[in-house]
């Protein structure tokens, strides 16, 4: 089955501090905030949430089908494609644009500080879900405004369920943008803070949030998932990691198996288990799409963690 995932295709420029930004932030000096971090680490990794979420489906075994634009500069990119199997059918370049590009500042407390350029994704409505084949399922990353509105539009009007995940374009939306966002998804996912924004913007609860959805999810980091499906609150474990390197990336990889799941036929708790066992397996090493584990390998951890077959 293939998985539609719209969204941007970035490249990350990540730094790392070798500090915590506490020591250098001052609470009573943020209206006079000038502040510069000495980064020695730097590296450019191959990023954006569809790319993320895309590469971390493939390494379960399933068929990311990714829907972005992109810039003159996307070349490294599409090789990277073809080398991984990801078909870029409905990647589109446009012309006299840069891909878009991520500056992500990483301390010590693994705090982050991102400074985003959109780029050609803020013409991602130039794409319609309409114009795609077979597919069964979708989601709806941080991309373009206007995108995130007319593919979840789109998605509905086809009929195919999709998880409505607005990450960083949450600023984006009022209230009844997200309230009708909310009606056309099947799924919603959400970190803890943007959930508390999320409730603050609509005027809803948690609660009355998912009454309207299949479910709804809600990540904590470390202290894992809380899924609101059926009227009942479940919490999913987070899974622990090996080490603690690198934590960009983590919540496309949750998504990654969440999509995976789902697009399985499995019940939501089940999906986010292995969902929080991909966002493990992604904070143990460095970079949004640099942990390649066998199929095998992360059946076996999934054994292990939650004694379920994958």
């Amino acid at each position: 089955m293939s998985v539609l995932i719209c969204g941007s295709l970035a490249y990350d420029s990540i730094m790392v501090f070798q500090d915590r930004f506490k020591n250098h932030i001052l609470p009573d000096n943020i209206h006079i905030l000038n502040v510069s971090f000495l980064v020695p680490q730097m590296r450019r990794e191959f990023g954006g949430c569809a790319g993320n979420i895309a590469y971390n489906l493939k390494l379960l075994g399933g068929e990311p089908l990714i829907m972005a634009t992109v810039g003159e500069d996307f070349d490294p990119y599409r090789k990277r494609l073809d080398r991984l199997g990801i078909p870029q059918t409905h990647i589109r370049v446009l012309a006299d644009t840069y891909t878009a590009q991520c500056f992500i500042t990483t301390d010590l407390d693994h705090n982050q500080i991102t400074a985003f350029h959109p780029g050609a994704m803020s013409n991602s409505h130039d794409n319609h879900v309409g114009e795609t084949q077979g597919v069964k399922l979708g989601i709806v990353g941080p991309d373009g405004r206007d995108g995130m509105l007319q593919h979840s539009r789109d998605f509905h009007a086809e009929g195919i369920p999709f998880v409505f995940d607005p990450g960083q374009g949450m600023p984006l939306f009022n209230g009844d943008e997200l309230k009708q966002c909310l009606e056309w998804a099947t799924w919603c996912t959400l970190n803890d803070y943007e959930a508390h924004l999320m409730c603050e913007r609509t005027g809803l609860s948690l609660e009355a949030i998912a009454g309207q959805l299949e479910g709804l999810i809600v990540t904590r980091g470390g202290e894992g998932s809380d899924l609101y499906v059926g009227g009942s609150r479940i919490h999913v474990p987070a899974v622990r990691a090996e080490r603690l390197a690198d934590p960009t990336g983590c919540g496309d990889a949750y998504r990654g198996g969440l999509l995976h799941g789902l697009a399985s036929g499995w019940s939501l708790e089940k999906s986010c288990k292995l969902a929080s066992l991909m966002g493990a397996i992604k904070i143990a090493e460095t970079g949004p799409q640099n942990h390649a584990p066998s199929r095998d390998a992360i059946a076996a951890q999934f054994r292990t963690a939650f004694g379920e077959v994958l």
